[in-house]
């Protein structure tokens, strides 16, 4: 690890199977180091970047053992080829990291909005498990679930390698209490509730493609549930709602609101994407709660940030 950054393992996949048409011709050599890490990855051949060729000649690009790779050595399938990334200049706002709880085994933070959760495309240095590992010094920071670069609120790190296995296991068994609150704008033809106090269970089935920015909705079972309450509605028609969202698909709430014509104030990506979002997105990780597989204890975290005044029916 280097300054809170994980390095790169790429493990080389096996040779493909042969073809209706015939066996495939056997190479005498599998590809160079270089070759195949160049061709996985066409970013280490940026310009930019210092020359593929002098970093192997430095050694930094080692086995599963730390041992170096010549850039002529021939790899095959199963050899693991290790690296670091090199990063582009990139501006770390100078905004806080609030921590609402820290112990032996949990870091719950209070995420800002528009800071990413994990390194990412052109959000590393500046994302919260880069940003808390240099912070903290705890290296073995992991995020127990995601958050929405854009959505601000609760946000669970595990920090021993030994408890993740039993934290992940309760995200994946869905016994973790999510609650959201989020600030939609409805349009014309909106279908969602509009009186405070009123209540509705969203059903969709969505999918996201690989390589695909956008989810969407599709005909069939549905796979995503949120309930949904109304808190308040404003003068200007805002609705400020709780969300209780029951599974955890990509852009679940987002996609989900929009849909049915009222999408999160500041949204850029749903219905259409957009450049020029109306500030921040007025989508909040408001609360989350569970019982601790490690310690037994009834955990229950809440954000200090607030969208708009608390409403007594959010409480429960």
């Amino acid at each position: 690890m280097r300054e809170g950054l994980d390095p790169v393992r790429w493990q080389v996949p096996p040779a493909p199977r042969p073809s209706a048409d015939g066996p495939a011709r056997a190479s005498a050599t599998g590809p160079t180091a270089l070759a195949a890490l160049a061709a996985r990855f066409p970013a280490l051949r940026d310009p930019e970047a210092t020359p593929l060729e002098e970093r192997f000649a430095s050694g930094e690009v080692v086995d599963a053992d730390g041992r170096a790779w010549g850039a002529e050595d021939p790899v095959g399938p199963g050899d693991e080829l290790w690296f670091h990334r090199e990063l582009r200049r990139e501006h770390v706002p100078d905004v806080a990291l609030p921590i609402l709880h820290r112990d032996d085994h949990l870091l719950v933070l209070d995420k800002p909005h528009d800071m990413a959760t994990m390194p990412r495309g052109a959000h590393v240095l500046a994302s919260a498990l880069v940003r808390l590992r240099r912070e903290t010094g705890i290296d073995t920071l992991v995020p127990l679930h995601r958050l929405d670069r854009r959505t601000a609120g609760v946000l669970a790190f595990g920090i021993r390698p030994e408890d993740r296995p039993a934290y992940q296991q309760l995200f994946a068994r869905r016994e973790v209490h999510k609650a959201y609150e989020a600030i939609v704008v409805p349009g014309a033809g909106c279908s969602l509730p509009t009186g405070p106090g009123e209540r509705a269970l969203l059903r969709d089935r969505l999918v996201k493609h690989r390589g695909s920015l956008l989810a969407e909705v599709v005909p069939g079972e549905p796979n995503a549930e949120t309930a949904l309450e109304v808190l308040s509605a404003a003068p200007d028609r805002t609705l400020h709602l709780v969300l209780r969202p029951r599974t955890g698909r990509t852009h679940q709430l987002r996609l989900q609101l929009a849909s049915r014509g009222a999408p999160i104030r500041g949204e850029d990506l749903y219905p259409v994407p957009r450049h020029d979002p109306d500030g921040p997105l007025r989508l909040l990780a408001r609360e989350l709660a569970f019982t601790d597989p490690v310690t037994g204890q009834e955990r229950c975290f809440e954000t200090a940030q607030e969208l708009a005044p608390r409403s007594p029916t959010l409480e429960g």
